[in-house]
Formats: C-alpha cells, sequence, structure tokens
C-alpha cells in the first residue's frame, strides 16, 4: 500500500511538473498577461516573436530539452497575443509596456534571477529588459541581427504601416498569414509601432553573458554578428536553419543548453 501511495505521488508531481496550465497576473495598468510555469529548477524564461504566442514553445526541442534537464520554464504571451488581452488604445503599448510586464511577471512569480531566451522579436524585447532587469544571469538573443538597433528601421516601419493598411510585397504573406489565424491587426500594429529600440550604447553597457544566435539562412533582420559584437561579454553562434525553422532544431536547443551550462 506505501508503494503505491509512493508511484501515485511520484506520478502527481511528474504530470504537475511537465502540465503546461495556462495561468493570469494583471500587469501595471490592469491588462491581463498569460503565462505557463513548468519544471522545477533553475528558471528559465521564453519569449515568443511576432505573429505569435507562448505556444510557438510548445513542442519544440528547447522547451522540451529544458524540461528534461531539471530546469523551471515560464512561457508568457506578450500583450496583444495569445490568451493575453489585446487592448486597442495606443497608451497601452508605450514606454516599453511589454518590458514592463515581464519584469512585474517575474516579480509576480517571486523570481530571484533567471536566465532569458527571446527569438525574434521576442529577441528586441529582451533586448530591452536587459538594459532594466539585473536578475537575468545569461540571455540568449535569437533569430536577431543588429538592425533593431535603429530606431527608424525600415522593416518595422513597413510592418507597422502593413497592418494599418499599407501592405506592401515585403508584408503581403505576413499580412495574409495574420488574416488566416484572425489576428488581431490593430494590436499587431500597435506592437510594431512602439516596438523598444534599444540602441548599441545601451546594449554595450551590459555585463550579462549573451549568446546571439541565428540560422545560417537567417539575415533579415541584420546582422547578428555585428549584434554580439556590442556587448560586452558575448558568444555567436549560427546554426543550419532559416528564419521560422531554426529554433524548432536539435541544433538549436544544444547551442542554448551548452551555454546555459
Amino acid at each position: 500500500m506505501k508503494n503505491f501511495l509512493f508511484l501515485s505521488f511520484a506520478f502527481v508531481l511528474c504530470i504537475s511538473k511537465f502540465s503546461a496550465q495556462t495561468n493570469f497576473f494583471q500587469s501595471f495598468d490592469g491588462t491581463n498577461i498569460s503565462y505557463t510555469d513548468e519544471g522545477f529548477g533553475e528558471t528559465v524564461l521564453l519569449i515568443h516573436g511576432f505573429l505569435n504566442s507562448g505556444k510557438s514553445w510548445k513542442n519544440t526541442k528547447l522547451k522540451m530539452d529544458l524540461l528534461e534537464k531539471g530546469y523551471r520554464v515560464i512561457i508568457p504571451d506578450l500583450r496583444g497575443c495569445g490568451q493575453s488581452d489585446k487592448p486597442q488604445e495606443e497608451q497601452f503599448y508605450q514606454h516599453n509596456a511589454e518590458v514592463q510586464d515581464l519584469n512585474l511577471l517575474m516579480d509576480h512569480l517571486k523570481i530571484q534571477h533567471y536566465a532569458a531566451i527571446g527569438y525574434s522579436r521576442g529577441s528586441v524585447v529582451l533586448a530591452e529588459l536587459l538594459t532594466e532587469d539585473e536578475r537575468i544571469s545569461k540571455a540568449v538573443l535569437g533569430g536577431m541581427g543588429i538592425d533593431f538597433t535603429n530606431p527608424n528601421w525600415d522593416r518595422r516601419v513597413a510592418f507597422a504601416n502593413a497592418f494599418n493598411g499599407e501592405v506592401s510585397e515585403m508584408t503581403q504573406g505576413a499580412v495574409d498569414y495574420a488574416k488566416s489565424i484572425n489576428a488581431d491587426f490593430r494590436s499587431l500594429h500597435l506592437q510594431q509601432k512602439y516596438q523598444p529600440s534599444t540602441s548599441k550604447e545601451e546594449l554595450g553597457k551590459i555585463t550579462t553573458e549573451i549568446l546571439v544566435i541565428a540560422g545560417d539562412t537567417d539575415f533579415e533582420n541584420g546582422n547578428p554578428e555585428a549584434l554580439s559584437k556590442v556587448f560586452k561579454s558575448s558568444k555567436l553562434s549560427i546554426v543550419p536553419g532559416d528564419h521560422n525553422g531554426t529554433l524548432k532544431t536539435q541544433k538549436f536547443s544544444n547551442e542554448i543548453l551548452g551555454f546555459l551550462r
């Protein structure tokens, strides 16, 4: 009987460890932010990209490997995405609101130190978070080059315009995809309009150890090598893959796990 109870407890513990139940917390301006919190051990925050949600990390090699290696994995839906609120007014996206959300989420969960991994636009948000949260022990900027450091980055402007009705050849595919998933165009427009733009000078002051990682055919967001060079302590890793596929690969996971160790 004791053995049965022990096994039952172990089974429940295992299920709870790897369950992806959605939780919510209310951020500084009343916006509800959804997130999942799985596993035990050292904390890793995963930040998704544009036209995506926290579900983009689901079933990736990285997420599964982190859990199997004994990490605690926290994955939010940024405001305007997934199950988080999608406010329609500009003030809800100004002043790096998404960065404030992540900072407050870590406060809410009483996290004292953590590693953070961003991909694509998630790396842009993470770059700004690095300037504001000293609890980040290591950070990974995935799928991103140097271009976001320009506040007038033409790609950001093009996507902001696209989700406000001015579609170009560059943005047509993204707009078509957004329509296919019934995405909130107003929120997508504001996410791009008020996207963080952390300068090279600000990034150069960061002392956190950084890994910049990108696919070998992924340069649409600028040069990742140039990005890695602005940090005081950084490593560059180029792995096989394109922008949409790299984060799903085993090589991507292996490089990050090696860096975290």
